[in-house]
């Protein structure tokens, strides 16, 4: 089986790489975990799903092309270039970006819960945490990237990861799977306590 090899790629994927590069942000997703998540995404039909963090898109993309007519979209951005990239590319009636900063926002948010969290930002992941699962249906999915070393982390991010992961498996409303693949991918589904 051969992993690397994509057939459904969004049809922004390429536009919206080449925008990327351009801005020389290196903390997007790959395609192992945009696949991933557009599978994950597929298999909650109209789901409130929430974003944390779309930088320029490209995961935004994977995630959309998984989503069924009746699912809605939230992604958060405090990159204003970035977000710009993202609202450029991928115009999609079920999609909301929004420019704000995602502490202030889990901070505030008192809407809907959601079915389906890609914690793809500080907040909402190493911060914000409780906040952020509390927006999280019971057997909605917590998807978290990054865990395995990357070459932007910076000093004392691998003691953050692993004190992260600790308290994940320490907790009992949740059940999870930790994947050695890709940049490292947690899994994670909202039970009762």
């Amino acid at each position: 089986m051969q992993d690397q090899a994509f057939n459904n790629i969004p049809a922004q994927y390429d536009s919206i790489l080449a925008a990327t590069r351009k801005l020389s942000f290196d903390m997007a997703s790959d395609l192992q975990t945009g696949a991933l998540l557009s599978t994950l995404v597929a298999s909650k039909p109209g789901a409130r799903i929430l974003e944390l963090g779309t930088g320029s898109g490209l995961s935004t993309s994977w995630i959309l092309r998984g989503m069924d007519q009746e699912a809605h979209l939230t992604t958060l951005e405090n990159n204003a270039l970035l977000h710009e990239v993202a609202m450029q590319h991928l115009t999609d009636p079920r999609a909301n970006f929004v420019l704000t900063d995602g502490y202030d926002w889990l901070k505030e948010y008192n809407g809907e819960s959601f079915d389906f969290i890609f914690a793809d930002a500080m907040p909402g992941k190493y911060d914000l945490f409780e906040e952020a699962f509390s927006l999280l249906n019971e057997g909605g999915i917590y998807f978290i990237d990054d865990m395995l070393p990357q070459p932007n982390w910076p000093e004392g991010h691998p003691e953050r990861v692993e004190s992260f992961i600790e308290m994940l498996d320490q907790r009992s409303d949740l059940t999870l799977t930790k994947m050695n693949w890709s940049t490292g991918i947690i899994i994670a589904v909202k039970s009762k306590k």
